[in-house]
């Protein structure tokens, strides 16, 4: 019975050492292993922290940097300055004498240079903001040309300000000053505060003088509320703040008719529409005067 007992003994100590189970340490690792967090991060971010460390270690040295940093501007500039990539001249089309030379003026770069140095956007915004300037494209044509093309303001009339005589257009933008009045004798003189504002206004009570333009001098903004129509012999129309034109047109129809502005008149006060009035110059109110006596009424 002893070498039985023996041998059941043996078999049952190979039994246990052969057991395929994992331990408990072995069984985390297998666990931990499938899970994609931290798959990934021994897929992806042991070699990032690698390389950020020796890129670390690597970069530490300022002589390093330097050297990198002008390997990387040298190759930039070589492509930048490759013959393709280089504007040579400029084009401006639509603007002549001193708004072209404004124009010009306004690139900051000699010729030739490289498009990666021209900020068109920036520079079509600086030309727009040019008095005398509408609207302007910028753009880098075939062949290094810097094209400009630029759509000006078209004066309608002369702003007199307090300092200096302004052509304006037609929506009241400056478009460029001059030195005198004879400059520009072809168009209309405005003048007083906030005339600028209301060009369309004026255009349209210049239109209305038709029949009597060649006695006009100008409009005179009063108030920034109304206008004076100002014509030779130092006559005034006197207009209202609303209906301006209608009644304009009425003093027209009336010198038609009667004759008023071709008198010794001054003023043609039109600011009350029920109730018109006329000033006369002190000669005519004497002579005035003098035939009412005379005729004793």
């Amino acid at each position: 019975m002893f070498p039985l007992t023996l041998r059941r003994s043996s078999a049952k100590s190979a039994k246990a050492k052969a057991d395929p189970a994992p331990s408990r340490w072995s069984w985390r690792m297998q666990r931990l292993m499938l899970t994609p967090g931290f798959r990934l991060g021994l897929r992806a971010g042991v070699p990032f922290c690698l390389t950020l460390m020796a890129a670390t270690i690597y970069l530490s040295s300022e002589e390093r940097r330097e050297a990198i940093a002008l390997a990387v501007s040298d190759a930039r500039r070589s492509i930048e300055e490759r013959p393709e990539f280089m504007v040579k001249l400029m084009a401006v089309d639509g603007a002549t004498g001193a708004l072209a030379a404004n124009v010009r003026a306004l690139v900051p770069v000699e010729f030739p240079a490289s498009s990666f140095d021209l900020d068109v956007t920036e520079l079509r915004q600086q030309i727009t903001d040019l008095d005398g300037v509408k609207n302007a494209s910028v753009r880098i044509k075939p062949g290094g040309i810097l094209q400009v093309d630029v759509t000006p303001r078209i004066p309608v009339a002369v702003w007199r300000t307090e300092d200096e005589l302004v052509l304006v257009d037609e929506g009241g933008a400056r478009v460029e000053v001059i030195g005198s009045r004879g400059a520009r004798p072809d168009l209309p003189l405005i003048a007083g505060p906030g005339a600028e504002a209301q060009v369309p206004q004026a255009l349209r009570l210049i239109n209305a003088t038709a029949p009597i333009g060649k006695r006009l001098r100008g409009l005179v903004r009063v108030g920034e509320r109304r206008w004076d129509v100002v014509l030779d012999r130092d006559q005034r129309i006197m207009l209202p703040e609303t209906g301006a034109v209608q009644a304009l047109e009425r003093v027209i129809a009336l010198e038609g008719a009667q004759e008023v502005l071709s008198r010794d008149v001054l003023v043609v006060d039109m600011r009350l529409a029920q109730r018109p009035t006329v000033r006369m110059s002190e000669e005519a109110t004497k002579q005035w005067w003098q035939i009412k006596q005379i005729s004793g009424q």
